[in-house]
């Protein structure tokens, strides 16, 4: 709903907010109908609907050429690069962090586990799932504001969220949500570092994301794997996601290693993610794979090996596609890039981890948006009044790009950058340093590395001393 806590404190040891209880909510089943003029539908279970569409279609980009913004830019770090709104999405990047919380019900289902492996397994999905939205996503979010904060609380998912940019250059974003229902604690930094390569854009993703378990005492802590768009110039624009992200559970010395292949010569790769999850004399407990982009399986080791030494022996066992039954492609609209055939080649015995929501019909005319990712920008009756006045959803740049109002979009965002600029000089001028609202810097308590935290507060509602930057 976004508002729905108004009167619960923000420090999560003396909540006062009784949330729902917490249910394995699979977003494959879940009803997102809904308005979108503003009001909110309720259904007859009481939970309020979320609209299913923008108010105007995506703007073409076809027009444009991102070669005459973009050819000054090689090698250089692009978030001091000020781009045209034409190649933006209506989000905010705080709002694009929000979207780690789609498949909650991850969560939810590692905090239901008593076995530490199932609990590891659950983690490691939703580690996936969190990068599966940017899949045909390439629209560039608008880079927030110094101060810009974001809100989210869902009671049909059982959570609530709240972020804030606490650094302009270099670009930090700090998050932190919190259970519902007391069962878990989420929280990061993101300090997404961009470079332009010539034919493509590469996002090396830097800070800390940990998630706490309450119920089992139990920490996990990773680090995304880097973004890269290809085709910035000409043909069609692509992503991809490599790197190996490593996610250990401090409690039990677990830890599980995820590969996110690089697409390769011939898109043999592409999209592929291969790991494993070891205890922490480092014997493998079992083996994950499958694919960002559609689904996660997992099975034991043994029956893992036998089946790739059966394909090197070029005896590899009759495929059985999962496109049909078990699981939905995204790759047949794959114009322009590597070609590839198959989905993930499922291997006898093998337990499904996750797989992909479905894309509302109308995807490709919303900038490519989950129906999570429609809501995001909703702007509610009676909302403002509630949200504190540093809320993305009141930004006249991203408001106007989504109403289809280009011209004025575009003149707002350069309005609020050039506010942004006078604000800073007139800090530096009186010598004044900015102090971050909801967050401060400290030390991770689990890695021991610098990371930004949530100093509480938030939904006691005070927004009086926040900034004006809108």
């Amino acid at each position: 709903t976004g508002f729905d806590s108004d009167n619960s404190s923000g420090d999560f040891s003396e909540a006062n907010h009784k949330g729902p209880e917490m249910l394995d909510l699979d977003p494959h089943q879940s009803n997102r109908n809904g308005k979108h003029n503003g009001e909110t539908e309720i259904q007859e279970n009481g939970i309020k609907r979320h609209r299913t569409s923008l108010p105007a279609p995506m703007f073409s980009r076809s027009d444009f050429s991102v070669w005459s913004i973009l050819k000054k830019c090689i090698g250089l770090e692009l978030s001091k690069i000020t781009m045209p709104i034409v190649f933006n999405e209506p989000l905010s990047f705080l709002q694009r962090i929000t979207e780690y919380m789609e498949h909650i019900y991850l969560i939810n289902k590692a905090c239901s586990h008593a076995d530490p492996l199932e609990r590891m397994q659950a983690v490691a999905a939703f580690a996936v799932s969190a990068v599966a939205s940017q899949w045909e996503r390439t629209g560039k979010p608008f880079n927030p504001l110094l101060g810009e904060t974001y809100e989210l609380t869902r009671e049909d998912l059982g959570f609530r969220f709240i972020s804030e940019q606490v650094s302009h250059h270099p670009p930090i974003s700090a998050f932190y949500s919190e259970g519902l229902n007391k069962d878990f604690i989420f929280h990061g930094s993101i300090y997404p570092k961009l470079k332009f390569w010539g034919k493509s854009i590469e996002a090396e993703p830097r800070g800390t994301i940990t998630l706490e378990l309450l119920k089992h005492n139990e920490a996990y802590t990773w680090t995304n794997p880097t973004c890269c768009v290809h085709n910035v110039i000409i043909g069609k624009l692509w992503l991809e996601q490599y790197g190996v992200v490593e996610i250990v559970n401090h409690s039990t010395g677990d830890k599980c290693v995820l590969n996110f292949k690089p697409c390769g010569l011939f898109g043999k790769e592409l999209h592929r993610v291969e790991g494993y999850i070891q205890d922490k004399h480092r014997k493998k407990l079992c083996v994950i794979y499958g694919k960002w982009t559609e689904c996660l399986w997992c099975t034991d080791p043994t029956t893992y090996e036998t089946y790739r030494k059966s394909e090197k022996r070029g005896g590899e066992p009759k495929k059985k596609s999962v496109s049909e039954e078990d699981i939905k492609s995204e790759n047949d609209e794959a114009d322009d890039m590597p070609e590839i055939q198959d989905t993930v080649q499922f291997i006898p015995g093998s337990k499904l981890l996750w797989r992909i929501n479905c894309r509302p019909p109308n995807s490709s005319q919303m900038y490519n948006f989950t129906s999570f990712a429609v809501s995001l920008n909703e702007l509610e009756k009676g909302m403002e009044a509630i949200l504190a006045p540093t809320d993305c959803r009141l930004r006249p740049d991203i408001r106007n790009m989504e109403n289809g109002n280009m011209d004025v979009a575009s003149k707002e965002k350069e309005r609020l950058e050039e506010k942004q600029r006078a604000a800073r000089k007139e800090r530096a001028k009186d010598e004044v340093e900015w102090h971050t609202r909801w967050f401060h810097q400290g030390t991770n308590p689990y890695t021991g590395t610098p990371d930004w935290l949530y100093s509480g507060g938030y939904f006691d509602r005070n927004f009086s001393d926040c900034p004006d930057i809108y």
